[in-house]
C-alpha cells in the first residue's frame, strides 16, 4: 500500500504526514488494518525498539469536581457511583506509588480532581513528590493537577516534578460541546506553562466521545505542534450517571487505527495506551504495543484495569520488554532537547496529494458494560492496590 509506506518513510524522518494522509489511516478497512498495524509498528520500533514504559496512577482526590466535562466521572453533577474521599496525606501517596513501582512502574502520575490547585494544594503536592522520590530511588514522577497558575509549574519542577500531565482531549472545534467550564485554550495555556518551566510536557486525547475523524486528526495535530514528549490515548469510558454514558462508539479496530494514526503524526514521542484499553481494545490488547511504547500498570482513577500480572504478562507474551529506570525513555535528539517546542519535529508536509476519506465508526454488537468496573481497592481504601 503506497500510504503505508509513504507514512513509514515520513515517520523516519520525523516529518509530519499530510492531513489527507492521516485521515486515509483512519478510513482503512479491517481487512487492512494488521498491514497498517505493521507499518505504524515500524516507526515504534525505530524509535523505542522493544521496550514498554509502565506508568502508574496515583489519585490524590477523587470526585466532587466543580468542572462539568462531560467525560469525567469525577465532573460536577456526576451520579457516578465513584469513591470520593480528600487529599492523601504524602505517606499515604508514597505508599500506593510503591506498590507500582514494585510493580515495573518506572513513572508514577499524581493526580487529583478539580479546576486546578490552590497554592496550598502546590505545596502538599511538592510534599508528596520529595516523600515519593526519597523512598523509590529513580522513579520519574508527574503531576496532573488541572490548570496551572503562574509560577505554579515552576514550584513542581523545585519540588522534583519531571513532568506535568494535561490534556487536550479533543478538538477545538468541538471542544465546547465537551466542557462549559473552561475552554480549549486554557488547556494549550497550562501545557505552555508546563513547557516554559522545564518540566516534560504530556498531553493527549479521548478518543470515542462521538467524534468525526477530522476531529480527531485535528487534536492530534494540535498536539505535535504542542510538541508534548508524551502523548496519552484514552478511550473513552462510558460511565453510568455522565452524559457520555451511552457513547459507545468504539471496537477495537477503530481503536488501533486511532493509535497508528497518533504514531505517524507524533512518531518519536511516547505514545502511551491509557484509559479504557480493556474496555475497548479487549483481546487486541497486545496488538496495541506495536503502536504504543507506554501503558498505565493496574487501575485508573475512578476504574478497575486489568491485574498488573496479567500486564506484565501480556508485555512479555507480545515480545516486548518492560523499561528500566536506567534506561531513557525518549530518543537521544528529544531527551537532549534537540527539538524545539511549539514547532514539533521535523518538517511539515504540504496539505494535499493523499487520500481522502472518513469510514464510519464500526458498532459492536452489543455494548460491554460489564466491563467497566468502578475502582474499590487503592488509594482511598484499605484495600492493597492493583499493581
Amino acid at each position: 500500500m503506497d500510504l503505508l509506506n509513504t507514512l513509514v518513510d515520513k515517520g523516519l524522518r520525523r516529518e509530519l504526514p499530510t492531513r489527507d494522509e492521516a485521515l486515509a489511516v483512519l478510513a482503512t478497512s479491517d481487512d487492512d488494518l494488521l498491514d497498517v498495524v505493521a507499518a505504524a509498528g515500524k516507526v515504534r520500533r525505530h524509535w523505542f525498539g522493544q521496550r514498554v514504559k509502565l506508568n502508574y496512577l496515583v489519585n490524590l482526590k477523587s470526585g466532587l469536581c466543580p468542572e462539568d466535562c462531560s467525560y469525567c466521572s469525577q465532573r460536577l453533577g456526576s451520579e457516578a457511583g465513584i469513591l470520593k474521599y480528600t487529599w492523601l496525606k504524602p505517606d499515604q501517596a508514597s505508599d500506593a506509588a510503591a506498590a507500582g513501582v514494585a510493580g515495573g512502574a518506572k513513572r508514577v502520575c499524581l493526580v487529583a480532581s478539580g479546576r486546578g490547585p490552590t497554592d496550598r494544594d502546590v505545596d502538599r503536592v511538592s510534599e508528596t513528590i520529595k516523600a515519593i522520590k526519597e523512598n523509590n530511588e529513580g522513579v520519574e514522577v508527574c503531576a496532573c493537577l488541572g490548570l496551572l497558575s503562574d509560577g505554579q509549574a515552576e514550584r513542581l519542577r523545585e519540588a522534583g516534578a519531571d513532568a506535568y500531565n494535561h490534556n487536550l482531549n479533543t478538538s477545538e472545534a468541538t471542544y465546547g460541546e465537551i466542557t462549559t467550564t473552561h475552554t480549549y485554550a486554557d488547556r494549550v495555556d497550562t501545557v505552555n506553562k508546563a513547557h516554559a518551566a522545564g518540566l516534560s510536557a504530556c498531553s493527549g486525547l479521548i478518543a470515542g466521545m462521538g467524534e468525526t475523524d477530522e476531529d480527531l486528526v485535528d487534536v492530534v495535530f494540535a498536539l505535535r505542534e504542542l510538541d508534548p514528549d508524551s502523548v496519552p490515548v484514552n478511550f473513552l469510558i462510558p460511565f453510568e450517571g455522565t452524559p457520555l454514558a451511552k457513547e459507545w462508539n468504539l471496537t477495537p479496530q477503530r481503536c488501533l487505527r486511532i493509535l497508528a494514526m497518533t504514531r505517524f503524526v507524533c512518531p518519536d514521542v511516547e505514545v502511551r495506551i491509557a484509559g479504557g484499553r480493556e474496555v475497548h481494545l479487549r483481546t487486541l490488547q497486545p496488538l496495541a504495543l506495536h503502536l504504543a511504547n507506554s501503558i498505565f500498570l493496574g487501575d485508573y482513577l475512578t476504574s478497575e484495569g486489568q491485574a498488573g500480572k496479567a500486564d506484565l504478562e501480556m508485555i512479555a507474551d507480545a515480545g516486548f520488554e518492560v523499561e528500566g529506570t536506567g534506561q531513557v525513555t525518549l530518543p537521544e535528539h528529544r531527551a537532549a532537547g534537540g527539538c524545539g517546542s511549539g514547532g514539533g519535529c521535523g518538517s511539515e508536509g504540504a496539505e494535499g496529494g493523499g487520500v481522502c476519506g472518513s469510514a464510519p465508526a464500526a458498532q459492536p454488537a452489543e455494548p460491554r458494560t460489564d466491563l467497566v468496573a468502578v475502582r474499590r481497592r487503592g488509594a482511598g481504601t484499605d484495600l492493597a492496590p492493583n499493581a
